[in-house]
């Protein structure tokens, strides 16, 4: 009975299968688990990170009205992002922008091409990094900006400025083909952002009552830390999978964000006689946002070298606009002029003497240095005309700040009152 048994089991094996009975490639798990997990820790830097940083680094009574719009801003950015955001950006398209196989997420596939994860998990983790991206902008706006307002702005800005940058660059397009390199957003997230923040800031105003400060940097600091934590999935989910470029990116961007935060303070000391809990967390942001640059690409050197870098050029830039841009959560400072500086220096980081992986034989050191300065200046250029057209335009139709009656009571109570939340 048994050797009938294996006998029409050998023959069931050895007959032939149909044609259609191919193998199918199936998702990596090990690979999936990490970008979800990464995509969860990126969520952590927009909510609650810049939250948490944002409400600490304003007065006393505009801290909820922050972060009511940060909070907006998250769930406005994440539909557009799903209904037309991914597909302008990554759907097969031309060098500008992508096309609309994948609006409303339709059409995904079973495997995102070329990689070991599920087209949804690579969907996932992008809209991040979107969402991000778009919550840095209620930083810059605090203590003016019009809950209505913003919130209609997070998903225009989306659509007009971020999905085309990452269409430029991590799409395959015009930037890419050029040779521009951005490991993981340095570019594509905080110049975008950053000088988007700057024109928007410059377009709004200075508020009207004298800042005075942050009202609670314990709220600051705990903000920072959570996205000093969260950065992890930020630069190890650009890996693309559980690899040892994940760990030596993470690794990296650690160090960047020590050598960054010693480097702040001991300019604080140096300059102002004492440090500062805020400085600190500061310069450790702004080594994590330049390292993102080059994170898998480098060696230990080059990021410590990269850190301490950004933090000189952010000061000088913080001590060159503090009386020109009222920016309250140095986004420009701190993304934009971090951005910049990590694109700038990847060409010379990455160089095998600093213990870089080096270039491929086509490339050279001029060559990526003029991509990389071409690159900056068009995402920035492209950011302040797109976020200044998207700003006034909508101001025609929603008012973009307050008056200077709720200004000087503090958004706080203009928006949050005995009825509820007021949509302004």
């Amino acid at each position: 009975m048994m050797f009938a048994r294996l006998l029409l089991l050998f023959l069931f094996s050895a007959a032939p299968q149909p044609a259609g009975a191919q193998v199918v490639a199936t998702a990596d798990s090990g690979d999936t688990g990490w970008m979800m997990l990464c995509a969860i820790l990126v969520l952590l830097v927009a909510l609650p990170g810049l939250m948490l940083r944002h409400m600490g680094m304003v007065n006393v009574r505009n801290g909820l009205a922050v972060a009511a719009q940060t909070a907006a801003v998250a769930a406005g950015v994440s539909l557009a992002w799903g209904i037309a955001g991914y597909s302008l950006a990554y759907a097969p398209g031309n060098d500008w922008l992508g096309g609309g196989a994948n609006l409303l997420l339709a059409q995904l596939g079973t495997l995102r091409e070329g990689l070991t994860v599920p087209e949804s998990a690579f969907v996932l983790f992008q809209m991040s990094l979107a969402i991000f991206a778009a919550c840095l902008l209620p930083g810059a706006l605090a203590e003016r900006a019009r809950l209505g307002w913003i919130t209609a702005l997070a998903p225009l800005w989306l659509i007009l400025v971020y999905a085309p940058v990452v269409h430029w660059v991590w799409g395959g397009g015009w930037l890419a083909s050029l040779g521009v390199m951005d490991f993981a957003g340095a570019l594509v997230i905080h110049v975008s952002a950053g000088f988007s923040a700057l024109a928007l800031a410059l377009i709004i105003g200075r508020r009207r009552s004298s800042p005075g400060g942050g009202h609670a940097p314990l709220l600051g600091m705990a903000g920072g830390a959570l996205t000093w934590v969260g950065w992890a999935g930020v630069v190890g989910g650009w890996a693309l999978g559980a690899t040892d470029d994940a760990a030596t990116a993470i690794l990296n961007s650690h160090f960047g964000a020590c050598a960054a935060a010693l480097t702040w303070m001991a300019i604080d000391r140096i300059a102002g006689g004492r440090s500062t809990a805020t400085g600190v967390m500061s310069g450790a942001l702004a080594g994590l946002v330049a390292v993102s640059a080059s994170a898998a690409l480098i060696g230990m050197g080059g990021a410590i070298l990269t850190g301490i870098a950004a933090v000189i050029l952010c000061r000088a830039g913080k001590a060159m606009i503090a009386n020109r841009v009222d920016d309250a959560a140095d986004i420009f400072v701190v993304h934009g002029l971090g951005g910049l500086t990590g694109m700038l220096l990847m060409p010379v980081m990455v160089l095998p003497a600093l213990g870089g992986v080096g270039f491929e034989p086509s490339i050279t050191l001029g060559g990526a240095l003029t991509s990389q300065a071409i690159g900056i200046v068009v995402v920035a250029l492209w950011a302040m005309i797109g976020s200044a057209m998207a700003a006034l335009i909508l101001s025609v139709i929603l008012p973009m700040r307050g008056s200077v009656q709720d200004e000087s009571d503090g958004l706080d109570s203009v928006q949050h009152g005995q009825q509820g939340w007021d949509f302004r």
